[in-house]
C-alpha cells in the first residue's frame, strides 16, 4: 500500500479525481473468525460502534480540516448533541428534510458548476469514544490490523482516530474502510468524523429520493490476523448437462508466507461436508473442486452451501477462518436470451420491483426486520426480482435474497439526471455528468468496482447495473469494460444508452423505462440481438398499476424477460404534528424548496409497509402457476423453470352465488415449463339449481410452511363462472298495510314498516325509512366526476375533462313525472340536464312498491356532439355515518378498476374505513367493479342492500369522504372526522392507468365514451 496521507484537505471536496484517501481496497464481504465457527455464528473479529454518538452541526466555511480542534482526542464535546448511529441527521432533527426528483436540491438557491458545490454546505461533526474489544486487540498485538468501516454515509466523510487523520471517503453505499491499527492505544479511543452534506460526489448522487445525510448504516471495527484472507472471489458454477456443480475460488492472502496451509470445506447448511481439500498457502491461493454433487440455486429453489476456508499456521494452530455462502448456478446470455441453469439454458422472466431502502420513521437507515418484512412481501406476492435502485443495498439484504430466492440487479450508486436534463425532458448532452469527461471516470469506475468486489459471491446477484438516468458517454464504456474484465459471466445493464445509441455496446441488455407495451412489442418483433427488460415500468404512484396485464402478456416473446415495477415502497416521512396527530409527509412539507412534492409516493406497499390494493393485481399477474378451471377440470400451466407443482396443495371449490358450497384438496403434478389438464368431478348438478351462477375455483397453496408464509398460504388462483339454473323467485306478497299516496308536492309508498317518499320539487327520493331509520339525508346526486388520481393529474385528465367536474353535481332537474302504476307501486321519472355545454339529458327512474323495494335506474343517452370521455357515471348517496360496513359479492377483497381487476370473485366483508386506501395524496379509492350485490349496514346489521337488476353488474364504493372532499385534501390528515358515509353506485368508471404518472393517459378501452349510452340498473331494499 502507498504511504498514507496524514493531513486532510478541503480541496478534495470539489476534486472529482479524489474520491478515496487511505481507503482499504474493496473486497468481498466474507465473514472471518479466529476459530472454526458453527453455521450462522457471528464473527468474533468484529465490534459494533453503533449506538449513541455525539454530534454538532456547522457550516463547511466554519471549519479548518487541517487543524480542526474537534478531531483532537481530548476535545471537550460535552456541548454536542446526541444522535443514534445508524440514523439520518434529518430524522434526528439536525437538518431539514428535502425531496427532489430530477433537479439538484440547491437549484435556484445557488448555481455551482460541476464539480463545485454550494457554499451553504452543512457538516456534521460526529464523535464517539470506544475501547477495542479484547478479541480484536489480541489480533493487533499479534501483528494483525484493525480497521474501521463506515457501511453507509452521505455524502463525504473525513475520519480521525485519537486526533490522527486516517482517511477520506465518498460513495456512501459501499464500505469506506480505513486501517487504524497505528492510531489505537489501550483504554479509551476517540473516533471523530466530519460528514459533509455536499461534495463533488453529490453530482453523482441525484437519485429520486429524500436527500438524507449522516452515518445511516452501521459503523464497526474489524480485526484482521497477521495472515488474513483479504478477498475471496468465488465462482460456483452449475453444469446442467452433468447436473453437478463446481467451485473455483481465488483467495488473496496477506502474509501467506507466515502460514502453512489453507484448507477449504464445502458444507450444506445442515453442516454435512460435501467436499474438502487442503493446499499450501500462497499470496493468491486458488481452490478448484472438480465436479460436486450439489443442488443448483434459483429463486424457485435457493439451495445454499457454506464454503469454509481455514488458514493454518506453521505451528498447526488456526490463524483465521473465513466463510462465504454460495449458490451453484449458471446465468448467461445465450442466443440473445438471459438463461439460467438448464441444458442450453432456461429463459428467466423477471417479475420484479425497484426497491429503495426506506422506512417512514428511519429513512434509509432500515433495520434487519424491515428487510425481512420486504422479502416476505416479495415472496408472498410472487415477486422474484429486485433492482437495488439506485445504489448497493445493505449487505444483509443480499444474504436474504440468497436465502429466500430473489434475483438481483445490483446497481451502482450513480444518478446524474439533473445534470443533463431540463424541464420538458430537454437533453443537454454537453453538461452531462459524467458523460465523456475523463475527470469523472476514476470515481465512476471505483463505484462499480466497490459494489462488485463486495457482492460478487452472492448467487442472487445475476446482473450488474452501471447506474440510473445518467445519460451516456465514454465513462460508461470504461465502466462496462471494467465490469466485464472483473466478471466475464454476468451481463451488464444500463438504460441510459437509449438517449445516445452510439453507446449501445455499453449494455448487454436492451433496457427501457416506461416504454408502453406496444412499443416493447415492436422491439421484440424486430429480430433483436439483445434480451429486453423494463428496468422501470408500471409507475405505481397513488391509485395506479392499471393495464399491467398488457405487459405480462409480452412474456410470449422469448426475448421479453420481464420488468421492474416503480417502485416498492412509498417514500414518506412520518411526523408527529403539534396537536399530537401523525402525518405522512412528502416533499415540500418541511419548507423544502425546490421540491417535487408527492412524487415519491410510488410504492406497491405504503410507507408503513402495509400492502396497497395495487399488490392484489401484482400478485396474480406475477404468479408462476396459471390456473384455468373449466366444467371438465382444470388446466394448469407451470411457468416455473425448475420446480414442479407436486409439492403444493390445490384447493378446489365451488361457490354458489359467491357462497362456498363444496371444497376438496388435491395434488396436481405439473413439471416445470409444462401445461397439463386434470379432470375434476365438480358437483355442478348438485348446486346448479340453487344458484344464478356457480364459480369454479382452483387455488395453489403451500403444503408446508415456509420462512415467508404459513402452511396453506395462497400463491395463485383461477376461476371460471358458469350459469346456474335457480328458478326466478316468485313475486313477494304485498303487505296488507300497503299504501300508495300521490300528493301535490310528494308521492310515497308505505308498508311493513317501510316508507319511500319521492319529491316533485327536490328532484328525486327524499326519504327512505325502515322502522324509523332514515337512509336519505339529501337526495342522491348524479356524479360524473372522480377525485383525480396521481395518474389523472399527470396525464392532464382534470384539464381535459373539466366539463365533467360539475356536470352531475350541478345538473338541473328540468322535468319529472310521478304516477301510480297500481295499488302497490309508484313510478317517478326525473329528467336532468347536465351542467355541460351540450346540456345532455339524463333520466333517473325510481319504481317503489309497498314491500319497501326500490328499483333505481339511471340512463345517459350518449352525447351527439363532441365531448371528452367521462371519468365516472352514476349516483352518490349520502348516508348516516353509522352505515359504514360493507359486504359485497364481486371481485375482491381489495378495490378494483376497469383496468385492474385480477381479483377473486367472492363475498367479501370490509368497511368504509378499511376500504379507504391511504394514498399519500388523497384521491379516488375504494371502487369495486362487477358487483352483483352489496350490503351497507351499521354494527347491528341494519342497512341497505343494492343488487343488480338483470344481468348487468355495477361498480360501487363506500367511503367516509365524498369525491370532492378527497379532491380538496392534500394529505390524509386533512380529511375531516367523518360525519357521513358516501355510497357511490356507478354504471361505469374509467380505469386508473399505470404506464407512467406524468404523461400517459388511461388506455382508450378503459375510458367511458361520451357518445355511448350508459345504463345503471339496480334494486335497493332496506334490511
Amino acid at each position: 500500500m502507498a504511504d498514507k496521507i496524514t493531513t486532510a484537505s478541503a480541496a478534495w471536496l470539489t476534486d472529482p479525481t479524489v474520491f478515496a484517501v487511505n481507503r482499504t481496497p474493496a473486497h468481498s464481504n466474507h465473514v472471518t473468525f479466529s476459530h472454526i465457527p458453527a453455521i450462522g455464528e457471528p464473527s468474533d473479529l468484529k465490534q459494533s460502534l453503533d449506538g449513541e454518538w455525539r454530534v454538532e452541526m456547522v457550516q463547511a466555511s466554519d471549519i479548518d480540516l487541517e487543524e480542526e480542534p474537534f478531531a483532537a482526542e481530548d476535545f471537550d464535546d460535552s456541548a454536542f448533541g446526541r444522535i443514534d448511529v445508524p440514523s439520518h441527521l434529518q430524522n434526528a432533527g439536525y437538518m431539514n428534510h428535502k425531496y427532489v426528483n430530477i433537479q439538484y436540491p440547491w437549484d435556484g438557491h445557488e448555481n455551482p458548476q460541476e464539480p463545485n458545490v454550494p457554499e451553504t454546505n452543512h457538516v456534521a461533526l460526529y464523535r464517539r469514544t470506544f475501547t477495542v474489544a479484547e478479541r480484536l486487540d489480541a489480533a493487533r498485538q499479534n501483528g494483525g490490523t484493525v480497521s474501521i468501516t463506515f457501511h453507509g454515509m452521505a455524502t463525504a466523510i473525513y475520519v480521525w482516530v485519537n486526533g490522527v487523520f486516517v482517511g477520506y471517503g465518498e460513495d456512501g453505499y459501499t464500505p469506506n474502510e480505513f486501517d487504524i491499527t497505528e492510531t489505537l492505544h489501550d483504554g479509551d479511543n476517540v473516533v471523530a468524523v466530519a460528514c459533509y452534506e455536499y461534495a463533488s460526489a453529490s453530482w453523482l448522487e441525484d437519485q429520486d429520493y429524500w436527500r438524507l445525510h449522516g452515518l445511516f448504516r452501521s459503523v464497526e471495527l474489524a480485526a484482521q490476523p497477521h495472515v488474513h484472507i483479504e478477498d475471496m472471489k468465488v465462482e460456483a458454477d452449475w453444469n446442467p448437462e452433468t447436473a453437478t456443480g463446481s467451485l473455483d475460488a481465488l483467495l488473496a492472502v496477506r502474509n501467506a508466507k507466515n502460514a502453512a496451509t489453507v484448507s477449504a470445506t464445502l458444507k450444506d447448511l445442515s453442516g454435512n461436508v460435501v467436499w474438502e481439500t487442503a493446499l499450501a498457502a500462497s499470496d493468491e491461493t486458488g481452490i478448484v473442486s472438480g465436479s460436486l454433487d450439489v443442488k443448483p440455486w434459483s429463486a424457485e429453489s435457493p439451495a445454499l452451501y457454506e464454503l469454509q476456508v481455514v488458514v493454518i499456521g506453521h505451528d498447526g494452530a488456526i490463524v483465521e477462518t473465513a466463510t462465504q455462502r454460495v449458490g451453484f448456478r449458471r446465468f448467461r446470455i445465450e442466443d440473445g436470451i438471459m438463461k439460467l441453469n438448464g441444458i442450453n439454458g432456461k429463459r428467466v422472466v423477471f417479475k420484479g420491483a425497484d426497491r429503495h431502502e426506506f422506512d417512514a420513521k428511519r429513512g434509509r437507515a432500515i433495520t434487519r426486520q424491515d428487510m425481512i418484512d420486504d422479502i416476505t412481501f416479495c415472496k408472498r406476492h410472487n415477486i422474484n426480482a429486485i433492482r437495488t435502485s439506485h445504489y448497493p443495498n445493505q449487505e444483509y439484504w443480499y444474504d436474504l435474497c440468497d436465502e429466500y430466492g430473489i434475483y438481483l440487479i445490483d446497481e451502482t450508486n450513480l444518478e446524474t439526471h439533473g445534470s443533463w436534463c431540463l424541464p420538458g425532458d430537454v437533453v443537454t448532452e454537453d453538461s452531462a455528468v459524467p458523460g465523456s469527461k475523463p475527470e469523472w471516470e476514476g470515481a465512476c469506475v471505483d463505484r462499480v468496482n466497490s459494489m462488485m468486489k463486495r457482492d460478487y459471491n452472492h448467487a442472487s446477484v445475476v446482473i450488474w447495473s452501471l447506474g440510473n438516468e445518467s445519460y451516456a458517454g465514454d465513462v460508461f464504456r470504461a465502466m462496462s469494460v471494467h465490469v466485464h474484465e472483473l466478471d466475464p459471466n454476468r451481463p451488464v445493464h444500463y438504460e441510459g444508452v437509449t438517449h445516445n445509441r452510439k453507446y449501445d455496446d455499453v449494455t448487454d441488455i436492451e433496457s427501457r423505462m416506461y416504454a408502453h407495451a406496444d412499443e416493447i412489442e415492436e422491439y421484440l418483433k424486430s429480430n433483436p440481438k439483445k434480451p429486453y427488460i423494463s428496468c422501470e415500468y408500471m409507475h405505481a404512484m397513488g391509485n395506479s398499476v392499471g393495464n399491467m396485464d398488457e405487459y405480462t402478456a409480452l412474456e410470449r416473446y422469448p426475448q421479453y424477460q420481464g420488468g421492474f415495477i416503480w417502485d416498492f415502497i412509498d417514500q414518506a416521512i412520518l411526523v408527529r404534528l403539534p396537536d399530537g396527530d401523525e402525518r405522512l409527509c412528502y416533499g415540500g412539507d418541511f419548507g423544502d424548496r425546490p421540491s417535487d412534492y408527492e412524487f415519491a409516493g410510488d410504492g406497491i406497499v405504503f410507507a408503513d409497509r402495509t400492502p396497497s390494493p395495487k399488490a392484489q393485481d401484482v400478485k396474480q399477474l406475477y404468479a408462476n402457476v396459471r390456473i384455468v378451471p373449466g366444467e371438465t377440470g382444470v388446466e394448469i400451466a407451470n411457468d416455473n423453470l425448475f420446480v414442479s407443482t407436486a409439492d403444493y396443495v390445490f384447493v378446489t371449490r365451488v361457490l354458489a352465488d359467491g357462497e362456498p358450497v363444496w371444497q376438496a384438496e388435491q395434488r396436481f403434478d405439473v413439471p416445470a415449463g409444462e401445461t397439463k389438464h386434470f379432470d375434476i368431478e365438480w358437483p355442478l348438478e348438485a348446486y346448479r339449481g340453487q344458484a344464478n351462477e356457480l364459480t369454479l375455483e382452483v387455488s395453489q397453496r403451500l403444503a408446508a410452511a415456509e420462512e415467508w408464509a404459513p402452511k396453506g398460504y395462497e400463491l395463485s388462483f383461477g376461476q371460471t363462472v358458469v350459469a346456474g339454473s335457480k328458478p326466478v323467485a316468485a313475486s313477494e306478497a304485498k303487505p296488507v298495510d300497503g299504501i300508495v299516496t300521490v300528493g301535490r308536492w310528494n308521492a310515497g309508498v308505505q308498508g311493513s314498516g317501510h316508507e319511500i317518499l319521492l319529491s316533485r320539487t327536490q328532484g328525486g327520493i327524499v326519504s327512505y325509512t325502515l322502522d324509523g331509520r332514515e337512509f336519505v339525508l339529501r337526495r342522491p346526486t348524479l356524479t360524473t366526476f372522480r377525485a383525480l388520481t396521481d395518474n389523472d393529474r399527470g396525464a392532464g385528465h382534470g384539464y381535459d375533462r373539466a366539463q365533467w367536474v360539475g356536470a352531475g353535481r350541478y345538473a338541473k332537474c328540468v322535468n319529472n313525472t310521478i304516477e301510480q302504476v297500481n295499488d302497490d307501486t309508484l313510478k317517478a321519472v326525473y329528467e336532468y340536464e347536465l351542467a355541460t355545454p351540450q346540456r345532455t339529458h339524463v333520466t333517473i327512474t325510481y319504481v317503489a312498491d309497498t314491500t319497501g323495494k326500490l328499483h333505481l335506474s339511471v340512463d345517459y343517452p350518449g352525447e351527439t356532439q363532441e365531448a371528452p370521455t367521462i371519468p365516472a357515471f352514476g349516483l352518490e348517496w349520502t348516508l348516516p355515518v353509522e352505515y359504514s360496513n360493507l359486504r359485497f359479492y364481486g371481485p375482491g377483497p381489495d378495490e378494483t378498476y376497469a383496468d385492474r381487476k385480477h381479483a377473486k370473485l367472492g363475498i367479501w366483508n370490509t368497511n368504509a374505513y378499511d376500504d379507504h386506501a391511504p394514498y399519500l395524496m388523497p384521491q379516488e379509492t375504494g371502487n369495486h367493479e362487477d358487483v352483483r350485490w352489496a350490503e351497507i349496514t351499521d354494527d347491528a346489521g341494519h342497512g341497505m342492500r343494492v343488487s343488480r337488476h338483470g344481468e348487468s353488474a355495477f361498480a360501487l364504493s363506500l367511503q367516509p369522504y365524498s369525491a370532492f372532499m378527497l379532491e380538496e385534501a392534500q394529505h390524509q390528515d386533512e380529511l375531516p372526522a367523518p360525519k357521513h358515509m358516501f355510497l357511490r353506485v356507478l354504471a361505469a368508471q374509467m380505469g386508473v392507468g399505470g404506464d407512467d404518472s406524468w404523461m400517459s393517459p388511461v388506455h382508450p378501452q378503459y375510458h367511458i365514451p361520451a357518445d355511448k349510452p350508459l345504463h345503471l340498473d339496480v334494486d335497493i331494499e332496506l334490511i
